[in-house]
């Protein structure tokens, strides 16, 4: 079976109801996730929702946008193939991840799945 691909969260609705899931806090980012929504408006594709936000807090609009950047690959890279398709996730972006080096953030991002039983366990 190929790896689902990696889709969106539309809408703040659903980043407030990943918000009040779990969460995992790493250097680079904070994972949070929570189970799909029965809700029938939600598309049955077989695609992993990930949302990405990152706070004023860490810099200005390139440095947030280059956080973005480098958390959005390192999900494209390890989520479609390693995470449970029946959770959404969103990754909040940390001062931390501007210098981090890219492969401790992949690395980060596989532990915050397995501390939060996410991981797919058909994954060897």
């Amino acid at each position: 079976m190929a790896a689902p691909r990696l889709g969106r969260l539309p809408n703040r609705r659903d980043f407030l109801r990943v918000q009040a899931g779990r969460r995992c806090a790493m250097p680079g980012f904070v994972l949070q996730v929570a189970p799909l929504p029965a809700d029938p408006r939600v598309p049955s594709a077989p695609a992993i929702r990930v949302g990405f936000t990152v706070s004023r807090k860490v810099g200005n609009a390139v440095t947030r946008n280059r956080v973005r950047r480098r958390l959005r690959e390192a999900a494209r890279q390890v989520i479609p193939g390693e995470a449970r398709a029946d959770l959404d996730y969103v990754l909040v972006g940390r001062q931390a991840a501007i210098g981090r080096d890219f492969a401790d953030l992949r690395r980060e991002l596989r532990e915050a799945l397995r501390r939060l039983k996410a991981l797919d366990v058909a994954t060897p």
